[in-house]
């Protein structure tokens, strides 16, 4: 595996479970000026991998970068380079007891599996030995880069600029924490998630222009009733774990920017601000002032 490879797989972590459809037009931005008497601090969502001609990226992003101090990332992208995150990352995605992924599937799914990844140039047989969650994520990175939509996204574009620029940088969490997550994904529930990835497959033409220019517009009223309220019903365990746990534990955090004077930016996936459990509502809950960029 290249370490581009796993980048991407990492980078992926946010949108394997999107049903991404069109969001309402608006003249606002993805990005939140969040204040505390003269504290400040930029609250970004962000689509982790974008195609070149998605750029330049809304100005609001530009303004919050010049305008902060530090930024602020879900994890440390740069440590994906790291030869021993690699191992650790094929470590925890390669099941340890011998087991076998096709053992968990249906014939129907496993045939369907099989015909995506050949068509895709990767035999099947090289991916029985792995979680469901490796699996998963592996079908819509081969179908992101074929579709030519795998590049670097806003995480990745503002990391590189920021160490670029000598800008200080930190994370809410460690890599080993997101790898786990993906290990984790699916296990006890492989047929149903290999069978909705390659349903969801079938789709990534069209969802993602849709979830791309709709994103610029930082519409999060259509994009909970069209993103987050689905995957609450179909998939409440992954939402329990792929965003409102990790929101409450990244909040204390969030609290002490908000406690000192310097100006952070704080880039996440943009699931990840939306709904009773997302940022954006708690730190309104909490007093804090939020004025959405334009």
């Amino acid at each position: 595996m290249t370490k581009e490879t796993l980048k991407t797989l990492v980078a992926l972590l946010s949108l394997v479970w999107f049903s991404l459809v069109s969001w309402q037009v608006s003249a606002a931005s993805p990005v939140w000026k969040v204040t505390k008497g003269d504290n400040v601090l930029y609250l970004a969502g962000t689509i982790h991998v974008l195609s070149r001609s998605d750029y330049p990226l809304p100005s609001a992003f530009h303004f919050a970068y010049q305008a902060s101090e530090s930024l602020v990332f879900e994890t440390d992208i740069g440590q994906i380079q790291n030869p021993e995150i690699q191992q650790y990352f094929l470590s925890k995605m390669a099941y340890s007891d011998g087991s076998r992924l096709n053992q968990f599937l249906s014939e129907e799914t496993y045939r369907e599996l099989e015909s995506q990844l050949t068509a895709a140039g990767m035999p099947v047989q090289h991916m029985m030995g792995f979680k469901p969650g490796f699996v998963g994520t592996t079908l819509t990175m081969l179908e992101l880069q074929r579709l030519g939509m795998a590049e670097d996204g806003v995480d990745s574009f503002y990391f590189q600029k920021a160490t670029s620029d000598g800008k200080a940088k930190g994370e809410l969490e460690s890599v080993q924490s997101q790898i786990d997550f993906i290990a984790n994904m699916g296990v006890g529930n492989e047929d149903a998630l290999i069978r909705h990835m390659l349903d969801e497959i079938k789709l990534i033409p069209e969802l993602m222009a849709d979830m791309k220019q709709s994103w610029r517009t930082g519409d999060t009223a259509g994009l909970e009733t069209l993103l987050l309220d689905p995957l609450m019903k179909d998939y409440p365990e992954v939402y329990q774990s792929l965003l409102a746990d990790r929101n409450y534990m990244w909040l204390p955090q969030i609290y002490d920017m908000l406690n000192n004077s310097e100006t952070e930016f704080v880039l996440v996936g943009a699931l990840h601000l939306i709904g009773k459990d997302g940022l954006l509502h708690q730190l309104k809950q909490k007093g804090y002032q939020l004025e959405q960029m334009p």
